[in-house]
C-alpha cells in the first residue's frame, strides 16, 4: 500500500480500538431508530453500512429486523464483525472505491468514514458507487463531523490515557484537512498515526453529490434528527437520493 493510505494502517490496529472503545453505543442506537423510522424503511429492506469498521451499527440495525451488509477495508475489523453474522447480517472486506453488485434499499455511510483520499476523484468514485449500488427509490445516508464546528472549537491538544496507553492527541486544519495526530509509546514502541479526513462542509459536500446525481433531501444536525445549524450543530447528516 502507497504510504498516503493511513486509513489502511491505523484502522487495522489494535491500539484504534483501544483509543475508541468508549464510543457511545447508545448514541449509534438512537440514531440508527430514528433514521430508520424517518426514512420508514420497511423490514424487507437490504442496507448497506459502509465501511462498517467492527459493526456495530449493523449488528443494530440487523436487529431491528432488517437484512444487512457490512463492508469495510479493515480486515481486522471485518475478521471481529463476522462472528456475529447471520442469514440476514453479512460482512466483507471492501473497499469503497470499488463497486459493489447488489441493489440495496439504502447505504449509510456514519460516522465520519467519508473523505479519506487526496484526490477529490477518490470521494466522487466512492459517491458514484453508492448511487449505482442504490435501487431507484433508495436512500443515501452520510453522517459527517459538523466542519465549521470543528473549526470554531478545534481542541488543539489533548491527553488521553485508556488501557494503560496515554495517547497524545493534537489536532489541526491544514491544506483543505482536518488532521488529528496521535502518538503513544505502547508494546515497547513509539507509536504515531495521523487520522485525515476532508474539510467538507455542506457547499463542498452538496457540490460532490450533485456531480453524481444525487439530490439531498433532508439535512439534520443530530442523532435525534434536529435540524442542522452550521456554526452550532454537532454533525452534518444528510440524507440524498
Amino acid at each position: 500500500m502507497e504510504k498516503s493510505d493511513w486509513f489502511t494502517s491505523w484502522f487495522n490496529t489494535s491500539y484504534y480500538h483501544t483509543l475508541y472503545k468508549d464510543r457511545n453505543d447508545e448514541d449509534a442506537q438512537l440514531f440508527m431508530k430514528n433514521i430508520t423510522s424517518f426514512l420508514n424503511l420497511p423490514k424487507t429492506s437490504h442496507i448497506l453500512d459502509l465501511p462498517c469498521g467492527k459493526g456495530r451499527h449493523a449488528i443494530f440495525l440487523n436487529s431491528l429486523g432488517y437484512k444487512v451488509t457490512g463492508g469495510d477495508l479493515a480486515k481486522n475489523s471485518i475478521k471481529l464483525a463476522k462472528q456475529f453474522e447471520n442469514h440476514t447480517l453479512k460482512f466483507k472486506v471492501h473497499d469503497m472505491r470499488n463497486s459493489f453488485d447488489n441493489s440495496y434499499n439504502a447505504v449509510f455511510n456514519l460516522f465520519t468514514s467519508f473523505g479519506y483520499f487526496d484526490d477529490d476523484n477518490d470521494d466522487i468514485q466512492v459517491l458514484k458507487n453508492i448511487k449505482n449500488g442504490l435501487n431507484k427509490d433508495g436512500s443515501f445516508v452520510f453522517d459527517f463531523l459538523n466542519a465549521e464546528k470543528v473549526k470554531l472549537t478545534l481542541v488543539e491538544e489533548e491527553i488521553k490515557t485508556v488501557d494503560d496507553i496515554t495517547f497524545h492527541i493534537k489536532r489541526e486544519i491544514k491544506n483543505g484537512f482536518i488532521l488529528k495526530h496521535i502518538s503513544f509509546f505502547a508494546d515497547k514502541k513509539q507509536h504515531s498515526y495521523t487520522e485525515k479526513v476532508k474539510y467538507l462542509d455542506l457547499d463542498k459536500m452538496t457540490s460532490y453529490l450533485n456531480k453524481v446525481g444525487f439530490t439531498i433531501v433532508n439535512i439534520f444536525g443530530d442523532y435525534n434528527l434536529k435540524g442542522f445549524k452550521a456554526k452550532t450543530s454537532d454533525r452534518l447528516i444528510l440524507v440524498a437520493k
